[in-house]
């Protein structure tokens, strides 16, 4: 590895980019995100990660309104994410004031994505360490994940962070097609707890939803939050 991994704009022999793949092993050390695409909306449920028995949980926030039917998730560095939610809310303004209409979901994505790739390739920066899940319904609902590289994917059910690969198995088994936002919620939750190296508590559990029905942004409070909670716990998505 050596003098390859001390600047982002070297290639090792084997055509790595070493800081890259720093900036994923930052990422899955950070809470998990999930991302649940449903046919009534989409659903994006994250672990937050409380470091004192004296923080207020309400001000560890980790999904984020882009517009009115678009939000984002992250996993990483919270630095490197706030950064990027700014740069995506400008773009989505930008985008309503140019052509007097609503940013897509996939166009937005591809912005960041775009962005996040420009510090892949210069002198004096590194990559963010951060993955963002971008959630949203335009003629459809949208789901995407970002990647520290530059690149991007749809997903039916996703999920970034600690234990993503556990989290991910568990989609693969569980999730199927024609779920609704109230089943991907509970589902999101039961992923969280198998994946969870501690005891999970509703006040650790951010959840925001939009729906095809008024293409809002909506978190829910934490009394909403724990009756999910409860209802997963006790198994099943009834």
């Amino acid at each position: 590895m050596g003098a390859y991994d001390r600047a982002i704009t070297v290639f090792s022999p084997d055509g790595r980019l070493f800081q890259v793949e720093y900036a994923v092993e930052c990422v899955k050390r950070g809470p998990a995100a999930i991302g649940v695409k449903a046919v009534d909306g989409v659903v994006l449920v994250t672990e937050r990660k409380i470091l004192s028995k004296l923080m207020e949980p309400s001000t560890v926030e980790k999904i984020f309104k882009i517009d009115d039917h678009i939000a984002a998730a992250m996993a990483g560095l919270y630095g490197d994410a706030r950064v990027l939610i700014d740069r995506a809310r400008l773009e989505a303004q930008i985008n309503r004031l140019t052509y007097s209409e609503p940013i897509t979901v996939e166009a937005l994505t591809k912005r960041i994505a775009d962005y996040q790739q420009l510090y892949t390739q210069h002198a004096g920066v590194r990559p963010f360490g951060v993955q963002l899940i971008i959630a949203g319904v335009d003629d459809d609902v949208k789901l995407y994940v970002t990647h520290p590289s530059g690149s991007f994917y749809g997903y039916k059910a996703c999920a970034v962070g600690a234990n993503y690969q556990v989290i991910r198995e568990f989609l693969e088994k569980e999730y199927r097609d024609g779920i609704t936002v109230e089943e991907a919620i509970l589902l999101a939750i039961r992923a969280l707890v198998k994946a969870s190296k501690e005891e999970l508590t509703p006040e650790r559990i951010e959840i925001a939803v939009i729906t095809k029905k008024d293409k809002m942004f909506r978190k829910l409070p934490e009394e909403e939050v724990k009756k999910y909670f409860e209802r997963a716990v006790r198994g099943g998505t009834g």
